[in-house]
């Protein structure tokens, strides 16, 4: 009796000291739901012409290789977002478009690269792909921000990032100043002061620019690369002519040099030193870069396919060669008959001019 008397006491006071200790517990709730992401609704192939309201410029982008142009819309939820795709013919060039269009209203997104948002629209370059997004006039940056990473992602392939032109120095650059540029209509309109029949965009041009604080005044670096020393030799003594390049003639004094392959010229000071330091700051590095390999298709699939290809090519001429052969043959044969008397129906024996010397 005793012990079911203390069995029974032991029990209430448990449940009594659960009461109280029940209040400590921290609730967890687990949320099974997740959020919707950004879906494509619609997708509509459009032509340059199409989307002029997008503040595109179609000399401009056909300038820098674009091939096509589509309009997608997403949608999470009631939101949507247009989106505007032009594919261009490299990274480089999408690279390109993205710093053209760029200028100062806009800023790096943050976590991001390859991206800027402005206060209508952002600019990403992905690959060969530009792309312009709209931006909603009720979303924060910070949602759009969100919506840009599930659309496009953080950040370019590192294949595509490696075929981008090399980065200007970045200590002192105004944000969104660089331009990377690749024919004469975009020069006319980044950098009016320097004409495009100096620089030579049919010999392989290409001029990259930014703008720099030094000094409390604002200059201009140019970075014009070409493919072989000669030319940038040639172009770099046109340029000095035409411009007046290292003389001092008030306001629009330009300093430059040559170095290797490339052509540096500064604008904005009337420093020597100034102009200098500025170019020292780009370090110049020639480097090989290989032709990027189809995607989707792996070395061993590609030597294959040259293999067979060789293959194909010596079956292709042993078969002309026979079937060379076999016309000839007919040919004579029919020579034979029509022309008895010709060399083709005789032989070439009848033709042999034999001199019957003798040795005395």
């Amino acid at each position: 009796m005793k012990f079911i008397t203390l069995l029974s006491i032991t029990f209430w006071g448990l449940l009594a000291l659960s009461v109280p200790l029940a209040g400590f517990q921290r609730t967890t709730i687990v949320n099974l739901a997740t959020l919707p992401k950004w879906q494509v609704q619609q997708d509509q192939k459009v032509s340059l012409n199409d989307v002029r309201q997008w503040g595109v410029q179609p000399d401009i982008d056909l300038e820098y290789g674009v091939t096509k142009a589509e309009v997608r819309t997403y949608a999470q939820g009631n939101q949507t977002i247009q989106a505007l795709l032009e594919k261009a013919q490299d990274p480089s060039s999408a690279y390109g478009l993205l710093t053209f269009y760029q200028d100062e209203s806009m800023k790096p997104v943050k976590g991001m690269r390859l991206a800027v948002i402005g206060p209508t629209q952002a600019l990403m370059a992905r690959g060969t792909f530009f792309v312009r997004v709209m931006r909603p006039a009720k979303m924060s940056e910070e949602d759009l921000r969100s919506a840009l990473i599930e659309i496009a992602g953080a950040s370019p392939s590192a294949d595509s990032m490696a075929l981008l032109p090399p980065s200007l120095p970045m200590e002192g650059i105004v944000p969104c100043s660089e331009k990377y540029i690749l024919g004469p209509i975009a020069l006319h309109q980044a950098i009016p002061s320097l004409p495009a029949g100096l620089v030579g965009f049919r010999q392989g041009a290409e001029v990259q620019s930014a703008e720099y604080q030094a000094n409390g005044r604002r200059l201009a670096l140019i970075f014009i690369s070409y493919p072989t020393y000669s030319i940038a030799r040639e172009r770099y003594a046109g340029l000095e002519q035409g411009l007046n390049i290292n003389q001092k003639t008030g306001a629009g004094t330009i300093f430059g040099k040559l170095l290797k392959s490339y052509v540096l010229l500064v604008q904005g000071t009337q420093s020597k030193d100034v102009a200098e330091n500025l170019m020292g700051r780009l370090t110049v590095q020639q480097v090989v870069s290989w032709d990027q390999p189809p995607p989707g298709k792996p070395v061993t699939v590609q030597m294959f396919h040259l293999i067979v290809g060789n293959i194909m090519l010596v079956l292709l001429l042993v078969g002309l060669a026979f079937l060379t052969g076999i016309l000839l043959f007919v040919c004579r044969i029919v020579a034979g008959r029509l022309f008895p008397q010709s060399d083709w129906a005789r032989g070439y024996e009848g033709s042999i001019i034999r001199l019957n010397l003798k040795r005395y």
